[in-house]
């Protein structure tokens, strides 16, 4: 990762070494590394990384939600995403998460999810 006034850069994000990273607790099974939050607008962006069997419980999105997924595989009740693939989350959408291989996600928040 490179960052200056104007950006932030990650090369070649899809096969970076996710386990260099400071990982920071964000809940039982999963970590965080954050990139960005912003107080002014409420959209933030992480990367998540989640354990085998972890899981995330329903909650509610207030504004869009984005997801990579840059290793491993997670589902919901829609279906399973696999290393490459991109999710959008439409506002006043509900969903729970689960990853029973563990996986690294690019998360990008329009505004914070409630959870149910």
């Amino acid at each position: 990762m490179t960052e200056n006034t104007q950006h932030i850069l990650f090369r070649n994000l899809l096969d970076m070494d996710y386990q260099s990273l400071d990982w920071q607790y964000f809940r039982e099974g999963l970590s965080i590394y954050p990139l960005y939050n912003s107080e002014k607008t409420s959209a933030s962006a992480a990367l998540l990384k989640y354990i085998p069997g972890a899981s995330v419980p329903e909650h509610e999105h207030i504004g869009y939600e984005h997801i990579l997924v840059l290793e491993g595989s997670q589902e919901d009740a829609i279906g399973l995403y696999k290393k490459g693939d991109f999710v959008i989350n439409k506002p006043e959408t509900r969903h729970w998460v689960k990853s029973e291989e563990g996986c690294v996600v690019l998360a990008i928040w329009e505004k914070p999810v409630e959870f149910v």
